[in-house]
């Protein structure tokens, strides 16, 4: 049974989405406050978790946090009132997966929830590369670690996977679209700018420090990594 983290402290809200969880065959453990789900997230593993950022005792980026110091790939769903991009922006720089506003559907919840454990739980490869290098960058996939320059840089779970998805597809421009579809499991526009965030994300770890840059864009069309 796989088992989910809902940190929220709303009592109301957080027992609907257990009660909603359980009955779709997840165990589920919830805290009421940061601090709780601090610790939570510390002794335990779990498969997913639901995240708070407005919590009394430490609030949900400091919990995210902690739990990107264990666990680098776990699935992080930020559940707020918090709408604006600021928020947002800090949010996914820690390394929340994705953010649904509240109010919220039920069913969208579980939608993305099931995208998500159907991806970490798939071992299924795009082809049998299990190290790919491009000029000094070198993406070790069995290890989940990227290094440039023989430095190793410290990716968050959705930034390696954009890399990764652009480092099979060296050199071809690849539309928004097809990113958002095969990384973001997103088969629509949804409107946001998820993808030049993290597009930037990636510059600064990736290239900033570096002459020879590798993410490059296509005006219109897309992005492509490849050394030029």
């Amino acid at each position: 049974m796989q088992r989910i983290l809902v940190v929220e402290d709303e009592i109301k809200v957080a027992n609907t989405v257990k009660k909603g969880l359980e009955e779709n065959g997840f165990e589920v453990d919830v805290a009421y406050d940061g601090r709780m789900g601090k610790s939570l997230a510390a002794s335990n593993n779990y498969d997913l978790v639901i995240l708070d950022l407005n919590l009394p005792h430490a609030n949900g980026y400091e919990v995210c946090e902690v739990i990107r110091r264990k666990n680098n790939a776990i699935p992080i769903i930020m559940l707020t009132a918090l709408g604006g991009m600021d928020d947002k922006m800090q949010a996914f720089e820690l390394g929340a997966d994705d953010y649904l506003v509240k109010p919220f559907d039920f069913r969208e919840l579980m939608a993305r929830i099931r995208v998500f454990l159907k991806r970490a739980g798939s071992d299924v490869q795009e082809n049998n590369q299990y190290k790919i290098v491009i000029g000094d960058l070198e993406i070790d996939r069995e290890k989940k670690e990227v290094t440039r320059g023989g430095k190793k840089i410290a990716l968050t779970a959705k930034e390696y996977q954009l890399l990764e998805f652009l480092a099979l597809h060296k050199g071809k421009v690849i539309s928004k679209l097809v990113i958002a579809e095969k990384v973001w499991d997103i088969d629509f526009d949804t409107g946001t700018n998820v993808i030049e965030v993290y597009m930037n994300f990636l510059r600064k770890k990736i290239d900033k420090d570096f002459d020879n840059k590798l993410l490059h864009t296509k005006t219109g069309m897309g992005y492509y990594l490849a050394e030029e």
